[in-house]
C-alpha cells in the first residue's frame, strides 16, 4: 500500500508529491507481531513468545538473563523453550560485557555465532537476550538490537503484574525493609544528551534506610539522596515516608527549601522529635550546568573532573529532618561539561575494616580517582565503586552504602526529536 504525500516547499511556495512506501516488510512483521500478540499474554508466556521470535530470524538456544540486585551477576530468567543455565558474572563474561557495554557481543562458536544483546528499558539496562545464529550480517545485529529493546520493555511492563521476574532475580532471600526500598526507587540509571544519572545501594539484600530519588521535568533534574535513621523495617518505614513527601512536594513545583519544610514536617509528624532523616535536595539546570543544593546533615559531596577529584561541595547544612531545622541555605555551583557529582551517604565512608587505618574520605577518594581514571559511563562507574568499597570493608557492612552519581553532559536532545520539522509528513 502506498500514501500520497502532498508537500510545499516553502522557498518557492511550489507543491510536490511524495510516495510513501506503506507495505509490510520484514522487520516490521517480526516486531510487529512480537507488540501484537505481547498486549494481551499472561506474564508467564512471555518466555515462549521470545523464543518464537528469535526463530523466526534463525536463531536459537535462546536465554534471557537479568540482572541481579547486587548489580555484580546476571541470572538466567526461567520459561517455557529458554535455556537454564547458570549465573554469570557480568565482570568475566561476553554476556556481561554486553551489558556493561550497552554493545552486542559476538562470540564465535563451532556451531555458528552466539550474540549477546543488551536489554535495554530506554537506557537502564534490564540485563541481556542471548541466542545463536549460523551466521550474522549487519540486517541480524539491527533486527536484534530492535527485538530485544521490544523484549526489554516487555519486561518492565509484565514486571508490574508479575512477581516471577523479581523472584528470578534473586540469589538469596531480601529483607522486608530492602524489599521496600527497592520498590521505592527509580529505574539504577537515566542517561540523555544532557545529564546522565545512576545509583547503587549496598547491601543489596539488607538496606533499610537509605534511599534517592531524581526526576528530569523538562530541563531541570532533581534529585534527593536520604539515610534515615537506624536499621530494618523502622528505617524502612521513615525512609518510605519522607521519600513521599519529597516526590509530593516536588510535584507541587517548590523550591528546595519547602522540598526540606515538606520533609521534615511529615517526619517530625510521625515519628516524633527523637527520630530523623539525614537529606540532600538538588537541582541541574541541564541547560547551563548550574547546581544547586540544600544538605540536611548529609555528607559533603564531590565534585570530580576528568578524572580527578576538583573539590567537595561545602555548604552551609541545617539540622536533618524531623528535627525541625532552620530554612536551609541554598547553595550553586556552575558546573563544566563532563563534570561529575557524587552523592553518598555516611554508611560509605564510616565502615574500614581492611585499610590499615586511612580513614573512610580517604580511602572513598582514591577509589574514586582510581576507578574514575577509566572514564566509563556513569552507570559503570557507580557499579564498580560500589563494589569495590563493599571489598574495602571485607565483603560486609553494618550500615547502608549508597551512593548516587550525576554527569552534566551540556548536549542538546533537539536531534532526537527535531521540533520544526514534526509537522512535515516526512519529517
Amino acid at each position: 500500500m502506498r500514501m500520497m504525500c502532498l508537500m510545499v516547499d516553502e522557498r518557492n511556495g511550489s507543491e510536490s508529491t511524495t510516495v510513501v512506501d506503506r507495505s509490510e516488510g520484514f522487520g516490521e512483521r517480526l516486531l510487529g507481531s512480537l507488540i501484537d500478540r505481547a498486549h494481551r499474554m499472561p506474564p508467564h508466556m512471555i518466555a515462549p513468545l521470545i523464543e518464537q521470535e528469535i526463530a523466526i530470524i534463525g536463531g536459537r538456544d535462546v536465554e534471557v538473563l537479568l540482572q541481579d540486585y547486587d548489580q555484580m551477576t546476571l541470572v538466567p530468567l526461567p520459561g517455557e523453550r529458554l535455556m537454564m543455565g547458570g549465573p554469570q558474572a557480568i565482570d568475566e563474561t561476553s554476556a556481561g560485557r554486553a551489558f556493561k557495554t550497552d554493545v552486542i557481543i559476538e562470540e564465535a562458536q563451532s556451531d555458528g555465532v552466539r550474540l549477546f544483546v543488551p536489554l535495554l528499558d530506554g537506557t537502564d539496562r534490564v540485563g541481556v537476550l542471548a541466542f545463536t545464529l549460523d551466521s550474522v550480517d549487519e540486517h541480524d545485529l539491527r533486527l536484534s538490537r530492535r527485538l530485544a529493546g521490544l523484549v526489554a520493555d516487555m519486561l518492565i511492563t509484565k514486571s508490574m503484574y508479575t512477581d516471577r521476574f523479581f523472584q528470578a532475580r534473586r540469589r538469596q532471600p531480601m529483607s522486608l525493609s530492602a524489599e521496600m526500598q527497592w520498590q521505592l526507587l527509580p529505574p539504577l540509571m537515566m542517561s540523555t544528551p544532557q545529564v546522565a544519572i545512576a545509583g547503587a545501594l549496598e547491601p543489596a539484600y539488607d538496606v533499610a534506610g537509605d534511599s534517592f530519588d531524581y526526576a528530569l521535568n523538562d530541563n531541570v533534574l532533581h534529585l534527593a539522596m536520604i539515610d534515615a535513621m537506624g536499621h530494618g523495617l523502622g528505617a524502612a518505614v521513615m525512609a518510605t515516608l519522607a521519600m513521599g513527601a519529597y516526590r509530593h512536594a516536588r510535584r507541587l513545583d517548590v523550591g528546595l527549601d519547602q522540598l526540606y519544610a515538606a520533609m521534615d514536617e511529615a517526619v517530625a509528624g510521625q515519628f516524633g522529635a527523637d527520630r530523623f532523616v539525614t537529606a540532600q535536595m538538588a537541582r541541574l539546570d541541564v541547560r547551563s550546568g548550574l547546581l544547586q543544593w540544600v544538605n540536611a546533615g548529609h555528607p559533603t559531596p564531590l565534585l570530580l573532573r576528568e578524572p580527578d577529584l576538583v573539590a567537595e561541595l561545602t555548604s552551609p547544612t541545617t539540622l536533618p529532618v524531623g528535627f525541625g531545622g532552620a530554612t536551609p541555605v541554598i547553595s550553586e555551583r556552575s558546573l563544566e561539561r563532563g563534570d561529575r557529582v557524587l552523592f553518598f551517604t555516611d554508611g560509605v565512608i564510616e565502615e574500614d575494616r581492611t585499610s590499615g587505618g586511612v580513614s573512610g574520605e580517604t580511602r572513598l577518594r582514591n577509589l574514586v580517582e582510581q576507578i574514575g581514571a577509566n572514564r566509563d559511563s556513569v552507570q559503570e562507574t557507580v557499579r564498580l565503586l560500589s563494589r569495590a568499597l563493599m571489598l574495602e570493608r571485607g565483603g560486609v557492612t553494618s550500615d547502608d552504602a549508597t551512593l548516587l552519581l550525576l554527569e552534566w553532559r551540556g548536549g542538546t536532545a533537539a536531534h532526537l526529536a527535531p521540533i520544526d520539522e514534526a509537522a512535515s509528513p516526512a519529517g
